[in-house]
């Protein structure tokens, strides 16, 4: 089985919409495909309704990527198979998504005392119906040829946490993240925690401290990971004993990665979904469960 449980739709900051994802999911031989967009579960049912139309198995499973911070250092967290109407965990996600709007438009009136020739439209544009994020305003960059990439964006200079252009927003506390995840029946993982070049990262003891408090994995493979931060990080959760997982991040043309790039192995599948019980994976034609 390949399994990629992080990918991004256009109800974030992805390209593809979330039935265009599930079919090009289908189409790179994905066995498993998770949806986690940023603090939305918003495009579920289109990714659903996709399942019908495909003509070999794969099985959805819907989630989200929670934004949280911790002494002053952001981070991300996956949330999967948890009950979307939890009232809690709703609010808290609707909260951040509110913020966005303000926040963005402080980021482009930061880059805009920077010099740059920069518009909300043009962002709100880029953004069209998704939750309106940096990888917006990093494209509008790419437009204007400040930065070559997406990802060079994501510097202190641009973007990155503590940037010459970061505005915060509200975010959770990871201990309330994986509080209101597990009451709604979910399962957490620490998204990319080793990714350096987004900035600080969450100290090692930090992370004992979620594993000990109920976090149930650690996302290891991920293409901001390299080979001595993957084994650093493997290390680290055979200590703590939490799941590892491998997982694309893709955002559709937005960023280098495809899906399928990294996977998460079929026995951490099948612990997730055991652990699950907000919700169930969603099968399409011939769809299997772990």
């Amino acid at each position: 089985m390949r399994i990629d449980l992080h990918t991004h739709s256009t109800a974030s900051d992805g390209t593809d919409t979330p039935a265009e994802l599930v079919r090009a999911a289908a189409a790179a031989g994905l066995d498993v495909v998770a949806l986690t967009d940023h603090d939305t579960t918003r495009g579920h049912a289109e990714a659903v309704a996709a399942l019908a139309d495909l003509d070999r198995e794969i099985t959805l499973v819907t989630g989200a990527e929670l934004s949280c911070r911790i002494d002053g250092v952001g981070m991300h967290m996956l949330a999967y198979l948890f009950d979307p109407e939890h009232p809690e965990l709703a609010r808290e996600r609707e909260l951040v998504r509110d913020d966005r709007v303000p926040r963005a438009r402080g980021m482009v009136a930061k880059l805009r005392e920077l010099g740059v020739d920069i518009t909300w439209e043009r962002v709100a544009a880029i953004a069209g119906d998704g939750s309106v994020g940096r990888p917006h305003i990093a494209e509008a960059l790419v437009e204007l040829g400040v930065v070559p990439t997406v990802s060079d964006a994501f510097t202190p200079q641009w973007l990155a946490d503590g940037g010459r252009a970061y505005v915060e927003k509200h975010e959770l506390d990871p201990f309330t993240a994986i509080r209101l995840v597990k009451a709604a029946g979910g399962v957490t993982v620490f998204a990319h925690p080793g990714a350096a070049k987004r900035g600080r990262t969450v100290p090692e003891p930090v992370i004992a401290e979620l594993a000990a408090y109920g976090l149930d994995g650690i996302e290891v493979d991920h293409m901001d990971h390299d080979e001595p931060t993957r084994a650093r990080l493997r290390g680290l959760a055979a200590d703590l004993g939490v799941l590892t997982t491998g997982s694309s991040d893709y955002h559709g043309t937005r960023k280098t990665c495809r899906l399928g790039d990294f996977t998460t192995d079929p026995e951490i599948y099948g612990e997730i979904t055991r652990r699950a019980t907000g919700a169930f994976p969603v099968p399409g034609t011939g769809g299997r469960r772990a």
